[in-house]
């Protein structure tokens, strides 16, 4: 009896000293996945804007090109992100939505612009989207969900439409985790603050489309997808509590006003 006692306690020993070992090996080096997933990152971006673009008119007009760029590029060179990393689309439709393609595409649709009451609002939502980009949380979020030999077959050509389909709609209609949402939102306050925008109105516009969304309101596909606006609203204005700074725009209202009017015709 003794002895199975000693010799169950050494097997617990050995598989957790085994356990332990496995966890400091660098799997991700040894099997070269990290290269793998940013080979089939690149590739996946291409592919899902591909279907994207299919679903809808792309925006090229170059005033709406120029205001939009104008935001991200003060975006990034205040926060020392790479502007050219980021590919972004302006697509023709009513919802209320952006979203966070891999390989650094952003798309955003103009019902978002055109509901959104200023240019902070704006500010506050691309800042948030290009938060999950810098923070990997696009592709996190599609290994988790679809799998990464699934996504890999897709850049091999042997994923089906449907599925590549369904991968892009997992993107662009579904939540991230919870955590993952507050972390780009804290970021996303992080970076309008470098940026000299006020993140205040980011805040409201999550009580705006929350109000909305209890009224009834259509295409409010952000907030469907961004869930408890009126939770994350009031931990954006808890975080943003003693950051004040001089706050600027980075258009003019004339230029703003301008772009929604573009973008209306």
């Amino acid at each position: 009896m003794k002895k199975t006692i000693i010799q169950g306690l050494i097997s617990v020993f050995l598989f957790f000293a085994s356990w332990f070992a496995l966890t400091k090996i660098d799997w991700l080096t040894i099997f070269k996945v990290e290269k793998v997933t940013n080979k089939t990152e690149e590739k996946l971006g291409d592919i899902f804007w591909e279907v994207f673009k299919k679903s809808g008119k792309e925006n090229k007009k170059p005033f709406v090109i120029k205001s939009i760029d104008s935001l991200v590029n003060k975006i990034c060179a205040s926060n020392n992100i790479e502007a050219k990393s980021l590919k972004i689309h302006v697509l023709e439709n009513d919802e209320i939505n952006a979203f966070a393609l891999p390989n650094g595409h952003l798309v955003i649709q103009s019902g978002l612009i055109l509901n959104a009451d200023n240019q902070a609002e704006l500010s506050g939502v691309i800042s948030h989207e290009i938060a999950h980009i810098q923070l990997n949380h696009v592709m996190q979020k599609l290994i988790k969900e679809i799998g990464l030999s699934v996504l890999i077959s897709m850049t091999t050509g042997s994923g089906s439409p449907e599925i590549i389909k369904e991968a892009a709609r997992t993107l662009s209609s579904s939540a991230f985790d919870r955590d993952l949402e507050k972390e780009a939102d804290l970021k996303a306050v992080d970076y309008l603050i470098e940026s000299k925008i006020n993140p205040e109105p980011f805040a409201n516009f999550l009580f705006k489309l929350s109000k909305n969304e209890a009224a009834g309101a259509k295409y409010l596909t952000w907030v469907s997808t961004h869930p408890n606006s009126n939770n994350r609203a009031e931990y954006i204005i808890e975080y943003n509590k003693g950051k004040e700074t001089k706050y600027e725009n980075i258009i003019s209202t004339s230029s703003w006003n301008k772009l929604k009017q573009s973008l209306k015709e």
